[in-house]
């Protein structure tokens, strides 16, 4: 039986620190993943709109096969600077790979659409997300917030608040599997427009509200709700990071970031669309020290889907009402909120 870590967060997997920062008039920031020790990384990217920095190094077939930390950050493309200040900020801290005397921290990032959201974005010259993203890996700790919270406090979904999420699992080997989520879709992460979430099947110990699937399913379950219909492309996004204490290849990364997709497809309705950048990070610490095969790596991969599932409704479900808000949170919603259709 799968049960939660104890902090039900992605730090619950060993050798895992997490970092938010952010401005509430901005309505935006960011949040760092940092390793210990330099970690096993991939991606997958299966949306159509993806915004990115130095993703092009984790495929397996690349070199570079461990990372120093990771970067989710709203701000669309100009939120790819936020790497850059974290990078700086694990510099500092010695942290990084040794080449030619000079240290150099691997730090891939990728950002979410949340300029449109209501926030103050008359920055100036240049945009705020270098220094949020510093601050963001300055902070990184094994306790943080989700919410509106980091990449997530600008966040929306179809008719809802987005949010930052996390979720742990531990399998009955011993492993720990975590996610974390920005979640932005442009689809819903509820049925219909009610209360219940897509993710209702993966709930461990009502986490996220405990309202089940609903019975019977609403007559709109299955129509297309839209954040923004007729102008959704390239302003939306759901980021993930998911990662394991298992020791894992590069190539078998790849495959965790492959199958997390699933949970975006469990708890989004739609997802991975043409105005999605839609995209998973995955991280393999090795501190459990234990390589998975046969049945126990495929309860790995299943893992990965639904607790990607859940940190995503976590996210939406924990966030929290701030001045200028252009949706309502989750726990606003009573029977029947309104989403473009």
């Amino acid at each position: 039986m799968i049960r939660p870590g104890g902090r039900n967060l992605i730090t619950d997997v060993g050798g895992l620190n997490v970092g938010n920062a952010g401005d509430a008039g901005l309505k935006s920031g960011v949040t760092v993943v940092t390793c210990d020790e330099p970690a096993i990384a991939a991606v997958q990217v299966l949306g159509g709109a993806p915004g990115t920095r130095e993703t092009d190094l984790l495929e397996p077939h690349n070199s570079v096969e461990r990372v120093d930390a990771i970067v989710l950050s709203g701000g669309s493309a100009f939120g790819l600077d936020s790497a850059s200040g974290a990078q700086a900020a694990l510099r500092e801290m010695g942290v990084g790979i040794e080449v030619l005397g000079f240290r150099i921290p691997i730090v891939p990032a990728a950002i979410l659409f949340d300029l449109g959201n209501g926030g103050d974005k008359d920055w100036g010259r240049y945009p705020p997300y270098r220094e949020i993203g510093y601050v963001a890996a300055r902070a990184a700790a094994q306790d943080f917030e989700i919410g509106t919270a980091g990449a997530g406090i600008g966040a929306l979904s179809a008719g809802l608040k987005g949010g930052l999420g996390s979720a742990s699992s531990v399998l009955e080997n011993g492993v720990t599997i975590g996610a974390l989520a920005a979640v932005n879709p442009v689809g819903s992460v509820t049925v219909g427009r009610s209360r219940h979430f897509w993710a209702a099947p993966f709930e461990i110990a009502g986490e996220f509200g405990g309202c089940g699937l609903p019975s019977p399913m609403p007559a709109d379950a299955t129509r297309v709700l839209l954040k923004h219909r007729d102008k959704a492309v390239g302003a939306n996004t759901t980021i993930a990071v998911i990662a394991t204490d298992a020791v894992l290849t590069k190539a078998a990364a790849k495959r965790l970031a492959v199958c997390a997709h699933d949970g975006f497809a469990r708890a989004i309705w739609p997802s991975h669309t043409p105005a999605d950048g839609d995209l998973v990070f995955a991280l393999a610490t090795g501190r459990s020290g234990i390589a998975l095969a046969g049945d126990d790596a495929i309860d790995l991969f299943a893992a990965a889907a639904s607790t990607m599932a859940r940190a995503i409704a976590r996210g939406v479900h924990a966030a929290t009402p701030q001045a200028g808000d252009l949706l309502p949170t989750w726990t606003a919603r009573k029977g029947q909120v309104g989403a473009s259709t």
